[in-house]
C-alpha cells in the first residue's frame, strides 16, 4: 500500500483476509504472491487502475524496501502474467515477455517440499547479489565487448578472460548465472520442440550449478533431487526459488507421476 502510495495512487481503507496454499519460505514466490495479491486487492477496493508491468515493479520496490530483500521482479511478474498450461519466459531488462507452451499431456513438473525453512536465505541471497554486482564491475573493466551492466551482458566465451581476474568464490557465482542464463534460453527451444529429455538435461545441470557454483542448496535439497533422479520416468530435477531448503521441481513422464510421488515421499522419509 505505502509503495502504491507513494507511486501516486490514492488507496481507501480495506479489511481483508488472506488465505494461501502456497508454502511461506518453500522457493515457489509466496512473498511475491503476497505482494500481488494484496496489491490486487488494494487498487481494486479503491478503483484504481494500474498497468501490470508498473504494478509489478511497485510490488519489487515493496520488498525492497520493506522487507530487504533486493530481489528482481521475475516472481512479482509473473503472478501477474503468468497463465495455466504456460511457462513465461521473461526479460527482465525490457520487460517483454514470451508465453512458451507446456506439454502437460506428456510430462508433468512434480513440486516436492523438503520441509525444511533455513534462515539463511535471506541474507545470502543479498550477499550473492553484491558478488554478482562485483563480477560486473570486473567483467566492465575487463572484457572489450559492449558495455557490461548485468550478468547477462557477459557470455559463456568470456569466462576463460575473467576467471583469472576474478576471486574464486565470485568468478564461480559469475559463471552460474552466464550459464544459466544460457540453459533458460536452451530450455525455451527445447520447451518449443516438446523435447523432454534435452530440457530434464538442462534442469540438473542447473541443480549442480546452484549446489557447486552458487552454493545455495543444502542437504535436504541434494537429498530430494537425487531421489528423484534415481526414479523411472524422471527426465530431470533441481531446486527452486532462493535455495537453503525448500522446494524441488522435477520433470516426470505423466503415466509415472503416482509412482514417482510414492517412492520420493518414502525415500525422502527414510
Amino acid at each position: 500500500a505505502g509503495e502504491l502510495q507513494d507511486a501516486g495512487f490514492r488507496l481507501t481503507g480495506i479489511d481483508m483476509v488472506i488465505h494461501s496454499t502456497v508454502p511461506i519460505g518453500g522457493g515457489l514466490s509466496s512473498s511475491a504472491a503476497l505482494e500481488v495479491s494484496s496489491a490486487l486487492a488494494f487498487t481494486s477496493a479503491a478503483g484504481v487502475e494500474v498497468e501490470r508491468k508498473q504494478l509489478a515493479l511497485i510490488c519489487q520496490a515493496a520488498e525492497h524496501n520493506y522487507a530487504g530483500m533486493m530481489c528482481g521482479v521475475m516472481d512479482q511478474y509473473i503472478a501477474l502474467f503468468g497463465e495455466h498450461g504456460v511457462a513465461v519466459r521473461l526479460d527482465c531488462r525490457s520487460l517483454e515477455h514470451e508465453a512458451v507452451p507446456l506439454s502437460a499431456g506428456t510430462a508433468k513438473f512434480i513440486v516436492c517440499d523438503t520441509g525444511v525453512r533455513h534462515e539463511l536465505a535471506s541474507s545470502e541471497y543479498n550477499k550473492r547479489r553484491a558478488e554478482c554486482q562485483e563480477g560486473v564491475r570486473v567483467a566492465g573493466r575487463v572484457l572489450d565487448s559492449a558495455p557490461i551492466k548485468a550478468l547477462r551482458d557477459v557470455t559463456t566465451a568470456d569466462l576463460p578472460d575473467l576467471e583469472p581476474e576474478l576471486e574464486p568464490v565470485v568468478f564461480r557465482r559469475v559463471r552460474h548465472v552466464v550459464t544459466e542464463n544460457a540453459r533458460v534460453l536452451e530450455a525455451v527451444t527445447a520447451m518449443w520442440a516438446r523435447n523432454h529429455l534435452a530440457l530434464g538435461a538442462l534442469m540438473d545441470a542447473s541443480h549442480d550449478s546452484l549446489r557447486n557454483d552458487y552454493e545455495v542448496s543444502c542437504s535436504e535439497l541434494d537429498t530430494l533431487v537425487e531421489i528423484a533422479w534415481g526414479q523411472g520416468g524422471v527426465y530431470g530435477s533441481r531446486m527452486t526459488g532462493g535455495g537453503f531448503g525448500g522446494c524441488t521441481i522435477s520433470l516426470v513422464g505423466a503415466d509415472k507421476v503416482d509412482t514417482f510421488c510414492e517412492n520420493v515421499a518414502h525415500g525422502y522419509e527414510a
